[in-house]
Protein backbone atom coordinates (compact mmCIF):
# COMPACT_ATOMS: atom_id res chain seq x y z
CA UNK A 1 0.00 0.00 0.00
CA UNK A 2 2.77 2.26 0.94
CA UNK A 3 4.60 1.36 -2.04
CA UNK A 4 1.55 2.27 -4.19
CA UNK A 5 1.11 5.75 -2.67
CA UNK A 6 5.03 6.77 -3.45
CA UNK A 7 4.11 5.46 -6.94
CA UNK A 8 1.71 8.00 -7.40
CA UNK A 9 3.31 10.80 -5.62
CA UNK A 10 6.01 10.25 -8.26
CA UNK A 11 4.08 10.07 -11.30
CA UNK A 12 2.14 13.29 -9.85
CA UNK A 13 5.65 14.16 -9.56
CA UNK A 14 6.60 13.86 -13.19
CA UNK A 15 3.57 15.08 -14.39
CA UNK A 16 3.85 18.38 -12.69
CA UNK A 17 7.18 18.86 -13.83
CA UNK A 18 6.30 18.22 -17.71
CA UNK A 19 3.55 20.60 -16.80
CA UNK A 20 5.69 22.83 -15.55
CA UNK A 21 8.30 22.76 -18.48
CA UNK A 22 5.45 23.37 -20.79
CA UNK A 23 4.22 26.53 -19.17
CA UNK A 24 7.53 27.57 -19.13
CA UNK A 25 8.42 27.07 -22.89
CA UNK A 26 4.92 28.74 -23.83
CA UNK A 27 5.65 32.05 -21.00
CA UNK A 28 8.90 32.64 -23.49
CA UNK A 29 7.27 32.14 -26.38
CA UNK A 30 4.37 34.39 -25.56
CA UNK A 31 6.84 36.87 -24.76
CA UNK A 32 8.59 37.13 -27.72
CA UNK A 33 5.14 37.81 -29.48
CA UNK A 34 4.13 39.96 -26.99
CA UNK A 35 8.00 42.40 -27.94
CA UNK A 36 6.55 41.84 -31.71
CA UNK A 37 2.83 43.00 -31.46
CA UNK A 38 4.64 46.27 -29.29
CA UNK A 39 6.26 46.94 -31.55
CA UNK A 40 3.81 47.07 -33.94
CA UNK A 41 2.06 48.86 -31.96
CA UNK A 42 4.16 51.28 -32.03
CA UNK A 43 4.62 51.31 -35.47
CA UNK A 44 0.85 51.72 -36.49
CA UNK A 45 0.32 54.47 -33.81
CA UNK A 46 3.15 56.50 -35.36
CA UNK A 47 1.05 56.21 -38.88
CA UNK A 48 -1.85 57.38 -37.33
CA UNK A 49 -0.66 60.10 -35.57
CA UNK A 50 0.86 61.12 -39.55
CA UNK A 51 -2.85 60.44 -41.14
CA UNK A 52 -4.51 62.32 -37.88
CA UNK A 53 -2.19 65.63 -39.80
CA UNK A 54 -3.19 65.40 -43.47
CA UNK A 55 -5.89 66.17 -45.07
CA UNK A 56 -7.56 62.19 -45.65
CA UNK A 57 -10.56 61.12 -46.61
CA UNK A 58 -12.73 59.60 -43.74
CA UNK A 59 -12.25 56.06 -44.96
CA UNK A 60 -9.06 56.29 -45.25
CA UNK A 61 -8.83 57.74 -41.63
CA UNK A 62 -11.58 55.02 -40.58
CA UNK A 63 -8.88 52.60 -41.78
CA UNK A 64 -5.88 53.62 -39.93
CA UNK A 65 -8.35 53.62 -36.56
CA UNK A 66 -9.33 50.35 -37.04
CA UNK A 67 -5.99 49.14 -37.43
CA UNK A 68 -4.76 50.67 -34.21
CA UNK A 69 -7.76 49.25 -32.58
CA UNK A 70 -7.25 45.68 -33.94
CA UNK A 71 -3.65 46.10 -32.54
CA UNK A 72 -4.32 47.11 -29.30
CA UNK A 73 -6.82 44.47 -28.81
CA UNK A 74 -3.99 41.88 -29.51
CA UNK A 75 -1.52 43.38 -27.23
CA UNK A 76 -4.70 43.39 -24.61
CA UNK A 77 -5.37 39.92 -25.07
CA UNK A 78 -1.71 38.63 -25.32
CA UNK A 79 -0.90 40.62 -21.83
CA UNK A 80 -3.71 38.40 -20.50
CA UNK A 81 -2.43 35.39 -21.71
CA UNK A 82 0.95 35.77 -20.22
CA UNK A 83 -0.15 36.93 -16.90
CA UNK A 84 -2.57 33.57 -16.85
CA UNK A 85 0.88 31.54 -17.91
CA UNK A 86 2.70 33.65 -14.80
CA UNK A 87 0.19 32.37 -12.78
CA UNK A 88 -0.30 28.66 -13.77
CA UNK A 89 3.65 28.74 -13.58
CA UNK A 90 3.68 29.85 -10.04
CA UNK A 91 0.45 27.33 -8.82
CA UNK A 92 2.64 24.65 -10.46
CA UNK A 93 5.72 25.24 -8.39
CA UNK A 94 3.81 25.58 -5.15
CA UNK A 95 2.36 22.29 -6.23
CA UNK A 96 5.75 21.10 -6.94
CA UNK A 97 7.04 21.84 -3.62
CA UNK A 98 4.51 20.12 -2.00
CA UNK A 99 4.61 17.07 -3.53
CA UNK A 100 8.34 17.10 -3.64
CA UNK A 101 7.97 17.25 0.62
CA UNK A 102 5.58 14.98 0.83
CA UNK A 103 7.89 12.55 -1.50
CA UNK A 104 10.57 12.67 1.03
CA UNK A 105 9.05 12.76 4.05
CA UNK A 106 5.86 10.38 3.46
CA UNK A 107 6.97 8.33 6.21
CA UNK A 108 5.46 10.93 9.14
CA UNK A 109 3.57 12.88 7.06
CA UNK A 110 0.08 12.25 9.15
CA UNK A 111 2.53 13.67 12.54
CA UNK A 112 3.91 16.62 10.89
CA UNK A 113 2.31 19.96 10.68
CA UNK A 114 2.58 20.21 7.01
CA UNK A 115 -0.94 21.25 5.06
CA UNK A 116 -3.21 18.19 3.62
CA UNK A 117 -2.69 17.30 -0.12
CA UNK A 118 -6.13 16.05 -1.86
CA UNK A 119 -3.19 14.32 -4.34
CA UNK A 120 -4.33 13.75 -7.34
CA UNK A 121 -7.74 15.84 -7.28
CA UNK A 122 -5.38 18.87 -5.89
CA UNK A 123 -4.24 18.68 -9.91
CA UNK A 124 -7.70 18.92 -10.98
CA UNK A 125 -8.72 21.58 -9.12
CA UNK A 126 -5.82 23.82 -10.09
CA UNK A 127 -6.71 22.79 -13.45
CA UNK A 128 -10.28 24.11 -13.22
CA UNK A 129 -9.18 27.02 -11.77
CA UNK A 130 -6.94 27.94 -14.55
CA UNK A 131 -9.61 26.70 -17.34
CA UNK A 132 -12.30 29.03 -15.50
CA UNK A 133 -9.80 31.87 -15.58
CA UNK A 134 -8.93 31.70 -18.78
CA UNK A 135 -13.14 31.82 -19.84
CA UNK A 136 -13.46 34.78 -17.65
CA UNK A 137 -10.29 36.55 -19.46
CA UNK A 138 -12.14 35.68 -23.19
CA UNK A 139 -15.43 37.02 -22.02
CA UNK A 140 -14.35 39.94 -20.89
CA UNK A 141 -12.05 40.19 -23.73
CA UNK A 142 -14.78 40.03 -26.25
CA UNK A 143 -16.77 42.57 -23.83
CA UNK A 144 -13.95 44.81 -23.81
CA UNK A 145 -13.85 45.34 -28.07
CA UNK A 146 -17.17 44.74 -28.68
CA UNK A 147 -18.34 48.00 -26.29
CA UNK A 148 -15.67 50.20 -24.91
CA UNK A 149 -13.13 49.88 -27.11
CA UNK A 150 -15.08 49.95 -30.05
CA UNK A 151 -16.99 52.86 -28.92
CA UNK A 152 -13.62 54.72 -28.37
CA UNK A 153 -13.11 53.95 -32.08
CA UNK A 154 -16.01 55.37 -33.42
CA UNK A 155 -15.51 58.85 -30.20
CA UNK A 156 -12.09 59.62 -32.32
CA UNK A 157 -14.17 59.45 -35.57
CA UNK A 158 -17.31 61.44 -34.66
CA UNK A 159 -14.66 64.42 -33.23
CA UNK A 160 -12.72 64.30 -36.70
CA UNK A 161 -15.67 64.88 -38.36
CA UNK A 162 -17.10 67.67 -35.84
CA UNK A 163 -13.92 69.52 -36.30
CA UNK A 164 -13.89 69.27 -40.54
CA UNK A 165 -17.45 70.40 -40.14
CA UNK A 166 -16.94 73.31 -38.15
CA UNK A 167 -16.09 75.67 -40.89
CA UNK A 168 -18.34 74.15 -43.60
CA UNK A 169 -21.54 73.21 -40.93
CA UNK A 170 -21.22 74.53 -37.52
CA UNK A 171 -24.94 73.80 -37.10
CA UNK A 172 -24.20 69.88 -38.50
CA UNK A 173 -20.68 69.86 -36.31
CA UNK A 174 -23.09 71.36 -33.32
CA UNK A 175 -25.35 68.10 -33.76
CA UNK A 176 -22.18 65.70 -34.12
CA UNK A 177 -20.45 66.99 -31.04
CA UNK A 178 -24.28 66.71 -29.22
CA UNK A 179 -24.29 62.91 -30.63
CA UNK A 180 -20.85 62.22 -29.82
CA UNK A 181 -21.95 63.53 -25.80
CA UNK A 182 -24.77 61.26 -25.85
CA UNK A 183 -22.29 58.02 -26.47
CA UNK A 184 -19.76 58.93 -24.45
CA UNK A 185 -22.39 59.18 -21.31
CA UNK A 186 -23.38 55.79 -22.14
CA UNK A 187 -20.29 54.47 -22.84
CA UNK A 188 -18.81 55.45 -19.15
CA UNK A 189 -22.11 53.59 -17.74
CA UNK A 190 -21.10 50.27 -19.72
CA UNK A 191 -16.61 50.90 -18.47
CA UNK A 192 -18.19 51.51 -14.92
CA UNK A 193 -20.40 48.88 -15.28
CA UNK A 194 -17.35 46.58 -16.79
CA UNK A 195 -14.92 47.91 -13.85
CA UNK A 196 -17.56 46.65 -10.90
CA UNK A 197 -18.21 43.39 -12.69
CA UNK A 198 -13.64 42.77 -12.48
CA UNK A 199 -13.79 43.87 -8.66
CA UNK A 200 -15.91 46.01 -7.07
CA UNK A 201 -13.33 48.41 -4.68
CA UNK A 202 -16.56 48.62 -2.41
CA UNK A 203 -15.69 45.10 -1.30
CA UNK A 204 -12.63 45.84 -0.23
CA UNK A 205 -13.96 48.89 1.64
CA UNK A 206 -17.18 48.15 2.98
CA UNK A 207 -16.92 44.58 2.35
CA UNK A 208 -19.15 41.63 1.18
CA UNK A 209 -23.13 42.22 1.90
CA UNK A 210 -23.43 45.66 1.08
CA UNK A 211 -21.16 44.66 -2.11
CA UNK A 212 -23.53 42.39 -2.73
CA UNK A 213 -26.54 44.45 -2.24
CA UNK A 214 -25.49 46.85 -5.22
CA UNK A 215 -24.65 44.40 -7.21
CA UNK A 216 -28.35 42.56 -7.24
CA UNK A 217 -29.57 45.69 -7.70
CA UNK A 218 -27.45 46.84 -10.71
CA UNK A 219 -28.29 43.15 -11.59
CA UNK A 220 -31.70 43.93 -11.19
CA UNK A 221 -31.85 47.04 -13.79
CA UNK A 222 -29.41 45.52 -16.67
CA UNK A 223 -30.83 41.54 -16.48
CA UNK A 224 -34.88 42.68 -16.11
CA UNK A 225 -34.48 40.13 -13.34
CA UNK A 226 -36.64 40.32 -9.60
CA UNK A 227 -33.51 39.83 -7.48
CA UNK A 228 -34.01 39.85 -3.85
CA UNK A 229 -31.25 39.48 -1.65
CA UNK A 230 -32.34 38.41 2.20
CA UNK A 231 -29.13 38.48 4.92
CA UNK A 232 -29.70 36.31 8.18
CA UNK A 233 -27.24 36.04 11.26
CA UNK A 234 -24.43 38.30 12.28
CA UNK A 235 -23.67 40.71 10.11
CA UNK A 236 -20.01 40.78 9.69
CA UNK A 237 -16.63 41.44 7.73
CA UNK A 238 -15.17 37.99 6.71
CA UNK A 239 -11.50 36.78 5.50
CA UNK A 240 -10.78 38.61 2.33
CA UNK A 241 -10.63 35.76 0.26
CA UNK A 242 -13.92 34.33 1.73
CA UNK A 243 -15.72 37.50 1.25
CA UNK A 244 -14.05 37.55 -3.31
CA UNK A 245 -14.54 33.42 -3.32
CA UNK A 246 -18.98 34.46 -1.76
CA UNK A 247 -19.34 37.32 -4.30
CA UNK A 248 -17.68 35.41 -7.93
CA UNK A 249 -20.04 32.92 -6.85
CA UNK A 250 -23.10 34.69 -6.29
CA UNK A 251 -21.89 36.75 -9.45
CA UNK A 252 -21.71 33.23 -11.52
CA UNK A 253 -25.35 31.91 -9.88
CA UNK A 254 -26.97 34.90 -10.61
CA UNK A 255 -24.90 35.27 -14.65
CA UNK A 256 -26.43 31.42 -14.98
CA UNK A 257 -30.50 32.12 -14.35
CA UNK A 258 -30.43 35.31 -16.22
CA UNK A 259 -28.45 33.43 -19.28
CA UNK A 260 -29.54 29.97 -19.18
CA UNK A 261 -32.84 29.20 -16.74
CA UNK A 262 -34.79 32.08 -18.39
CA UNK A 263 -35.71 32.97 -15.16
CA UNK A 264 -37.86 35.87 -13.94
CA UNK A 265 -37.22 35.61 -10.13
CA UNK A 266 -33.83 34.89 -8.36
CA UNK A 267 -33.57 35.00 -4.65
CA UNK A 268 -30.34 35.12 -3.09
CA UNK A 269 -30.27 34.39 0.83
CA UNK A 270 -27.17 34.54 3.40
CA UNK A 271 -26.54 33.02 6.55
CA UNK A 272 -23.87 34.45 8.26
CA UNK A 273 -23.78 32.04 11.21
CA UNK A 274 -21.22 31.95 13.65
CA UNK A 275 -19.14 28.74 12.54
CA UNK A 276 -21.16 28.70 8.80
CA UNK A 277 -21.80 30.94 6.07
CA UNK A 278 -24.69 29.45 4.01
CA UNK A 279 -25.50 30.90 -0.01
CA UNK A 280 -28.54 29.79 -1.30
CA UNK A 281 -29.84 31.30 -4.48
CA UNK A 282 -33.32 30.14 -5.67
CA UNK A 283 -34.46 30.87 -9.35
CA UNK A 284 -37.87 30.43 -11.02
CA UNK A 285 -36.38 29.28 -14.03
CA UNK A 286 -36.59 25.95 -16.41
CA UNK A 287 -34.25 23.81 -14.44
CA UNK A 288 -31.78 21.11 -15.40
CA UNK A 289 -31.14 17.42 -14.82
CA UNK A 290 -27.78 18.02 -12.27
CA UNK A 291 -26.68 14.95 -14.11
CA UNK A 292 -25.51 17.02 -17.07
CA UNK A 293 -23.22 18.77 -15.47
CA UNK A 294 -21.02 15.77 -15.76
CA UNK A 295 -20.41 16.14 -19.99
CA UNK A 296 -20.59 19.88 -19.49
CA UNK A 297 -17.91 22.02 -20.21
CA UNK A 298 -19.32 24.80 -18.44
CA UNK A 299 -16.81 25.31 -15.62
CA UNK A 300 -18.62 27.73 -13.27
CA UNK A 301 -20.78 25.79 -10.81
CA UNK A 302 -17.83 22.68 -10.93
CA UNK A 303 -15.32 25.70 -9.59
CA UNK A 304 -17.73 26.53 -6.63
CA UNK A 305 -18.10 23.42 -5.90
CA UNK A 306 -14.26 22.85 -6.09
CA UNK A 307 -13.61 26.02 -4.13
CA UNK A 308 -16.60 25.23 -1.22
CA UNK A 309 -15.07 22.05 -0.57
CA UNK A 310 -11.41 22.91 -0.30
CA UNK A 311 -12.49 25.27 2.13
CA UNK A 312 -14.16 22.43 4.73
CA UNK A 313 -17.48 23.60 3.15
CA UNK A 314 -20.20 21.52 0.95
CA UNK A 315 -22.18 22.65 -2.26
CA UNK A 316 -25.69 21.17 -3.14
CA UNK A 317 -27.62 21.35 -6.57
CA UNK A 318 -31.65 21.00 -6.29
CA UNK A 319 -33.53 21.51 -9.69
CA UNK A 320 -35.63 19.15 -12.21
CA UNK A 321 -36.57 19.92 -15.12
CA UNK A 322 -39.11 22.44 -15.55
CA UNK A 323 -39.31 23.17 -11.65
CA UNK A 324 -36.49 25.92 -11.36
CA UNK A 325 -32.97 25.72 -9.90
CA UNK A 326 -31.98 25.76 -5.78
CA UNK A 327 -27.83 25.73 -5.47
CA UNK A 328 -26.50 26.25 -1.99
CA UNK A 329 -22.98 25.68 -0.74
CA UNK A 330 -21.74 26.44 2.66
CA UNK A 331 -17.91 27.66 4.09
CA UNK A 332 -16.49 27.88 7.21
CA UNK A 333 -16.41 31.39 8.62
CA UNK A 334 -13.05 30.99 10.13
CA UNK A 335 -10.81 28.93 8.30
Amino acid sequence: MESNETMDFQNELEETQRALREVTLMIEQSRGELTKITQRNAAISSHLQQVQKKDVEISELKMAYDSALDVQQRLFVMRGQLEKLQNDKTHLEKYQSILENLGSGAADVSNSSAPAVAGKGQMAGIEMIVNAQEAERQRLSRQMHDGPAQALSNFILQTEIAMRLLDIDPVQAKDELGNLKSSAMTTFQKVRNFIFELRPMMLDDLGLIPTLRKYAEAFKEQAGLEVSLMVTGAERRLEPYLEVMIFRAVQELLGNASRHSQATIVKVQIDMGNDLVRVNVDDNGKGFDPETLKESTNLGLKLIRERAEMLGGSFEIDSVTGSGTRIAFTVPSKV
